[in-house]
């Protein structure tokens, strides 16, 4: 967990039940419970080791359009720093503290990282990337709609164009 004062806790949250309304709860790596404001975190790194590698350097931005489904986003945070991400597109996943976002970069050591909406200047949506098999299931479904409905049988008169009122 990357403080707003700079400051870092390594340790282990609960990826279930690690939001709370007010406060973030810790376990750190010598095995002491450790609650931080969730206004004094500026991002929450689901890593895959703690250590990581520190000559590696990370990619912020995505260098081309995602390839992953969901919304490309553009987060800027309160020190100005820039990152880029994919938050996922289902609506029911989004939570009221902030936000669980995918890095641009997939092969760095961080896997998803918790922005609280309080470490946020702003937030921009850059585009909507559909998932190739929802997409695949839309084609295949106006494909069954326009074959149907040549076969419909009419139970209402049909209007000539735009504008055209029925008799």
């Amino acid at each position: 967990m990357r403080r707003l004062d700079g400051g870092v806790v390594k340790g282990f949250v609960d990826s279930i039940s690690y939001l709370r309304p007010d406060s973030i709860e810790v376990l750190d790596r010598e095995g002491r419970t450790v609650h931080v404001p969730l206004d004094a975190i500026k991002g929450i790194f689901f890593v895959r080791e703690f250590e990581g590698n520190p000559q590696r350097s990370e990619r912020k931005l995505f260098q081309s359009r995602p390839r992953l489904a969901g919304l490309w986003v553009h987060v800027t945070f309160q020190d100005d720093e820039v990152l880029e991400g994919l938050l996922p597109s289902n609506l029911a996943e989004l939570h009221p503290e902030g936000f669980l976002i995918t890095p641009a970069d997939l092969y760095s050591n961080n896997l998803k990282i918790f922005v609280p909406r309080s470490a946020l200047k702003t937030i921009d949506v850059l585009g909507v990337i559909p998932d190739s098999r929802a997409r695949r299931l839309t084609q295949s479904r106006k494909g069954i709609a326009g074959a149907t409905s040549e076969r419909q049988m009419g139970l209402f008169p049909v209007a000539e164009g735009p504008g055209k009122k029925l008799p």
